[in-house]
Formats: structure tokens, C-alpha cells, sequence
């Protein structure tokens, strides 16, 4: 016969989304939990960060920034109410990337992951080393990877993060964090210059951190870029 305690704790586990199944047991403080997703009015829920490979919350190359270990925030929220097929939604993601000045270039880490709805969506590009960025990594320049896409009623849903990155090569180590902001800023701009993506204002995904004394997002204020295709 199953315990009261124990049918409460399948049943727990019977409705938990896939992505929090799916973390392995042991995952360091600060790894992915049911309270890093918000919930924007007219959007799937949209996990407020980068999920590294193993599962926990990604760190900027593990950089500590002013004392503090650097979260990798979600800062891009793509809507695409055009394609017609998730594949045909990834092309166009990846082509809008292009035309914006972010085409794929290797010479990054990979292998993330983002929450959309109740999912882990992989990141693109896809290759080993492939991120999104506007210059070759042995300069400084803004990368960055897309999540998605993910289907919410007639509209397919992708998120991004993105961060700039100085080239320092008299220093350890030689690429250094600069900011999120401005290369959120940036790409925005591109999207919205050179494709279909249009920008329709912030979502505010409440993933800036102040307060931590061991954990920080640099000079991320928390907002996400939400652009538009129709």
C-alpha cells in the first residue's frame, strides 16, 4: 500500500514541467527552479535565464564581476506571428540574426539551453562552438544565442541572451564581461533595422539581481527586448 506521503510526492512529480525533471540531483544553489520563470501577460511563460548543459543556471565563463559570480540573463523575446512551421520560424531567426550584423561565428562556448512554456528549448546556432555575434571572438564583441521556437496559439515564441565581451589580451582572463545591456540594445537595433522584427517595447522579467552578496547580472536591469514579425 502507498503512504499519504508517498502518493503526495508522485503526484508532485507527475506535475512538474519536464525541464524541472530533468535536473539533476545535487544542482548547485542557484540552478534553474519553478521560481526562475515569469509569467508575462500575453506570453508563455519565459524562463529568466540561460540553462548551462549540466542543468544549473549558466555563469558568464565563471567570471566573478565586482565579487560576484555572473548569472546569464535572458534580455531578447522574439514573436514571430508570420512562419508557418517551427523550422521555417528557426530559418527565419536565424536569417533576421544575420541581417541584423549577428551572423554565426565559432570561437564560443554552447551547448545552452532556455525555458519557454513548460519546455528546455536548445540553442541556436547549433554548432559545437557557434554563437551570435557581430565580431570574431579573438575581438571584443556582442554574442549571443537564441532558444526556440516555441509554439503559443498562432505564434511561435523565442528568447535570447546576449552579452558583450572585451578582449584584454595583457590580462587573465583574456575576454572579460562588459555588459548585457548593450549588446541587447544592439541586436534589438539590428533585428528591428534589417528584418522582419519589429520592436514593440520591454517585458519586465524581473531577472536583475542587487542584493545577492555572491550571485550578480552586472548591469542588467531585469527588462527583455520584445520584438514582433507579423
Amino acid at each position: 500500500m502507498i503512504r499519504r506521503r508517498e502518493l503526495l510526492f508522485l503526484v508532485a512529480c507527475a506535475v512538474r514541467p519536464a525541464w524541472a525533471q530533468n535536473a539533476p540531483p545535487g544542482s548547485p544553489p542557484g540552478s534553474a527552479a519553478p521560481g526562475d520563470v515569469a509569467r508575462p501577460p500575453g506570453l508563455p511563460a519565459i524562463g529568466k535565464w540561460m540553462i548551462a548543459s549540466d542543468g544549473s543556471v549558466a555563469h558568464w565563463l565563471n567570471e566573478v564581476y565586482e565579487g560576484k559570480r555572473l548569472r546569464e540573463p535572458i534580455n531578447i523575446i522574439l514573436v514571430d506571428a508570420a512562419a508557418k512551421s517551427a523550422e521555417e520560424a528557426r530559418q527565419r531567426l536565424v536569417a533576421a540574426a544575420s541581417a541584423a550584423g549577428y551572423p554565426v561565428r565559432f570561437g564560443h562556448s554552447s551547448g545552452y539551453r532556455a525555458i519557454i512554456g513548460e519546455a528546455l528549448h536548445p540553442q541556436l546556432p547549433e554548432g559545437r562552438d557557434d554563437a551570435f555575434s557581430n565580431r570574431v571572438f579573438e575581438l571584443s564583441n556582442n554574442h549571443g544565442r537564441l532558444f526556440g521556437p516555441h509554439r503559443a496559439g498562432d505564434v511561435f515564441v523565442s528568447t535570447g541572451a546576449f552579452s558583450r565581451e572585451e578582449v584584454r589580451p595583457l590580462r587573465v582572463p583574456e575576454h572579460g564581461y562588459a555588459s548585457f545591456n548593450r549588446a541587447r540594445d544592439d541586436v534589438a537595433h539590428g533585428l528591428d533595422r534589417a528584418g522582419p522584427f519589429k520592436r514593440r517595447g520591454f517585458v519586465d522579467l524581473g531577472n536583475a539581481i542587487v542584493a545577492d552578496p555572491q550571485v550578480g547580472t552586472g548591469d542588467h536591469d531585469g527588462l527583455a527586448v520584445l520584438l514582433r514579425a507579423e
